[in-house]
């Protein structure tokens, strides 16, 4: 039986009888197996019973939790079962080695920049990243690569004016809180990332809390903030410019304040069902010769990272070859 992720979007409680979780409210009570259960996406206020988080646990789900505003606020993540003691100590060599990390911080930023360069392709659109991307190479600390990477970026959201319609200019980003709808799709969409490659990451033997490219840090697994640089453009940002064209969202789906705008609870569903699809799309793998899962994409590159630290192979970022 295939596990799937699950999205809890309005407030209600999380039950247990037996090996089944309820998820309670007030249109009823909706079963969800435990067996079919393989992430769950809390965006409502949830109460959980001692009861359900011990299931959890037992069966290694996490529970991904997020705030009013669709932020992510932090996660229930069950103790870790894949543990290697040579691989943790292997990862924290690769950090703590300069050399060894500026490689890798170097190879996310790289991989990132081509997926910006393969959306942008996709749309036709002519743009100077490449010349940027050759600056990678020279930078010598860690803090010069993510300067490469800021503004490679800030010339990526440049080109969101040409591919969305007027109403959703850009505006320059702004984050906590995003002051207009497309700020808001890539605050809520970045967090979506981050919370689904974390539970990617659970189910491999790497540290989610030891990072290269971003510092780490006691209130963050970092090494999600690494791996979703390469995934964003691909799976948030082709999902935005998707929902807007198709006007599958509009302002209506967007509460606005004086200084902030966010998704209403129609947005997040419209945007959760979409990302949720994609996550789900199958591809055949140029590597493996067989269909694996956009999700599954995100373990394949974890693993890949794993066989990295441990000296079986160099790392070789993502990049979308179709």
């Amino acid at each position: 039986m295939s596990k799937k992720n699950y999205y809890l979007s309005s407030e209600g409680i999380l039950k247990r009888k037996e090996n089944t979780i309820y998820f309670v409210n007030e249109k009823g009570s909706k079963p969800l197996p435990i067996n079919k259960i393989y992430s769950i996406y809390a965006y409502g206020q949830i109460t959980i019973s001692s009861q359900v988080i011990n299931l959890f646990a037992k069966e290694g789900i996490p529970i991904h939790f997020f705030n009013y505003y669709g932020y992510y606020n932090g996660s229930f993540y069950p103790r870790e079962s894949l543990l290697s003691g040579d691989l943790l100590i292997k990862q924290a060599e690769h950090n703590i080695d300069f050399s060894k990390r500026l490689k890798l911080a170097k190879l996310f930023v790289e991989g990132s920049a081509k997926n910006i360069l393969k959306v942008l392709a996709y749309y036709k659109i002519e743009n100077n990243i490449k010349e940027t991307i050759t600056e990678i190479e020279k930078a010598s600390k860690i803090t010069e690569v993510m300067n490469v990477e800021g503004r490679i970026r800030a010339e990526y959201y440049k080109y969101f004016d040409d591919i969305l319609p007027d109403e959703f200019k850009m505006e320059g980003r702004s984050r906590q809180p995003p002051t207009n709808m497309i700020n808001s799709l890539i605050s809520f969409g970045n967090s979506m990332m981050y919370s689904t490659v974390l539970s990617e990451l659970y189910n491999t033997q790497l540290n989610p809390t030891i990072s290269y490219l971003h510092e780490p840090s006691e209130r963050r697994f970092s090494l999600a903030l690494d791996l979703s640089e390469i995934f964003k453009p691909f799976l948030v940002d082709r999902v935005i410019f998707y929902l807007v064209n198709k006007k599958m969202i509009t302002k209506k789906d967007f509460n606005q304040d004086l200084n902030c705008c966010l998704l209403n609870d129609k947005g997040r569903a419209t945007f959760i069902k979409e990302y949720n699809k994609r996550l789900e799309t199958t591809i055949k793998h140029k590597d493996l010769g067989r269909k694996v899962s956009y999700q599954r994409l995100i373990r394949l590159e974890a693993y890949k990272l794993k066989k990295h630290v441990l000296g079986m192979r160099t790392y070789d970022p993502f990049v979308i070859w179709w």
